[in-house]
């Protein structure tokens, strides 16, 4: 547990005071608000348990819900909508929510420890820290505050919507949910730029189970690139020597993104199918591309592995970038 306080004990040790932690929760569902959280920890305090809120049963977190409260120095819990979400897109929004949860701290923080790759913007100092939830304590007690917060929240929409299941998936993109958007249509507390082809269930009516999919794991990978900041360019660009699933842009590099989806119980990873033969093609379909729109970025190969199981709301992502062979 000493390795959680690490972070912590280098930049206190640096002179940092009143230093927090912050998470955000709900950056992947299809439905409600986001969640961010800030907590600021006494120096040295270790909480048995806390961890990544992901990585916790809803029964430890609710737990440790209250203990992290009553012995934090100080926490904030902040949102942005729905509305902010589809104005300013999911990044914005996170950003906006983790800058409102410092800023509405009540003991003004002097350093802030961010969860991720990219960081609000603060009048204070602050750091960015990758898998930070499972690295700081107080990341991690940011994460649980945010988790449980935002669950709670659709618990209670579900009571309001209740055909959409909140209660179950917390909006998160699960078979059900799905089939209840294409039965009922949206509600007003879902984010409609994330619905994708789910809205237009008569394309999918012909459709086998393999090629349903791919088609929402397009979907899925579309929803997580642009949660880490990327620009969507174009979906499924077609020329006669292939089609590549998204094009992105990731702030010099456009992105060449190819999508693998399986279930769960499939035997092979979905990445292995991206042969050299494979990866040939869709280089060339990349320079066809670059040819006709005259881009002037660095090209990238990417490809997004989307693993779905059943018996979990939300769909398991890995990330490969710069993934083709020299």
């Amino acid at each position: 547990m000493e390795d959680m306080l690490k972070y912590e004990n280098y930049y206190y040790d640096m002179g940092c005071v009143n230093i927090c932690g912050v998470d955000e929760a709900g950056r992947g569902p299809l439905a409600g608000p986001v969640c961010a959280a800030a907590v600021i920890l006494p120096r040295g305090l270790v909480i048995e348990q806390v961890n990544d809120s992901k990585k916790l049963t809803e029964k430890k977190r609710e737990m440790l819900f209250d203990i992290i409260k009553e012995k934090a120095a100080a926490y904030n819990i902040a949102w942005a909508s729905v509305e902010e979400i589809e104005s300013m897109n999911i990044l914005n929004a996170t950003m906006l929510a983790m800058k409102r949860a410092v800023e509405g701290l009540p003991v003004k923080a002097g350093f802030a420890l961010i969860d991720g790759d990219k960081r609000p913007r603060l009048d204070i100092p602050c750091v960015d820290v990758v898998k930070g939830d499972s690295l700081s304590e107080s990341i991690a007690a940011a994460s649980i505050l945010a988790k449980v917060s935002r669950d709670r929240l659709m618990v209670a929409l579900a009571e309001k919507y209740p055909e959409y299941g909140f209660e179950k998936h917390k909006g998160y993109a699960s078979e059900f949910h799905r089939n209840m958007i294409r039965e009922h249509g949206p509600s007003e507390i879902h984010r409609l730029s994330f619905l994708g082809g789910i809205l237009h269930p008569e394309q999918k009516k012909t459709r086998t189970k393999a090629q349903l999919c791919g088609i929402n794991g397009e979907d899925d990978a579309l929803r997580y690139l642009t949660g880490k900041g990327y620009e969507l360019v174009v979906r499924n660009f077609r020329a006669e020597r292939g089609e590549i699933d998204i094009i992105m842009k990731d702030g010099g590099d456009i992105v060449f993104v190819e999508v693998k989806a399986r279930d769960i119980n499939s035997l092979a990873r979905p990445s292995e199918s991206v042969t050299l033969r494979k990866q040939k093609k869709l280089i060339q379909t990349a320079l066809i591309y670059m040819q006709k729109t005259s881009c002037g970025l660095q090209p990238r190969f990417d490809i997004v592995e989307v693993v779905y199981n059943p018996a979990i709301p939300e769909p398991a992502i890995t990330h490969f970038e710069n993934a083709f062979s020299e």
